[in-house]
């Protein structure tokens, strides 16, 4: 009879391993909980800018106006701690011609004093409004 005393002989998970895992596991779905909400919101953010920027240049409103447009719009859709001057700022100011260059940031806490922040941005212009927006 032989017996096996070598490491390779070895055979399932040691509880080290195990260990690892669960603690990679835990680490790679708090990171998805911290950036995944923070790329649909901009998604969205970035739908309705496009919307309301087709919609303001189709009628020819002032930048002004547009903005009013967007904060009314931001607190339709509950967004309430967004205002458009702090989201974007406007590349053309010509009535009929807005274009904008988003550029934000969100901040989540991941672990601790550890904080991941996510930034935003890139322009929107007439063209855009009609595709899909852009980041």
């Amino acid at each position: 009879m032989q017996q096996l005393t070598s490491l390779s002989s070895q055979r399932g998970a040691s509880a080290t391993s195990i260990a690892l895992l669960l603690i990679v596991i835990v680490v790679a779905g708090k990171l998805l909980i911290a950036i995944v909400p923070a790329q649909i919101g901009d998604y969205q953010l970035t739908k309705t800018l496009s919307a309301q920027l087709e919609e303001a240049n189709n009628s020819n409103e002032s930048a002004k106006n547009f903005v009013e447009r967007v904060n009314r719009q931001l607190s339709i859709n509950a967004d309430y701690d967004t205002s458009a001057e702090e989201v974007f700022t406007f590349t053309n100011k010509k009535a009929g011609q807005l274009a904008i260059h988003k550029k934000y940031e969100k901040t989540k806490n991941f672990f601790g004093n550890v904080d991941i922040v996510s930034r935003f941005e890139g322009d929107i212009k007439q063209g855009d409004a009609k595709s899909s927006a852009k980041k």
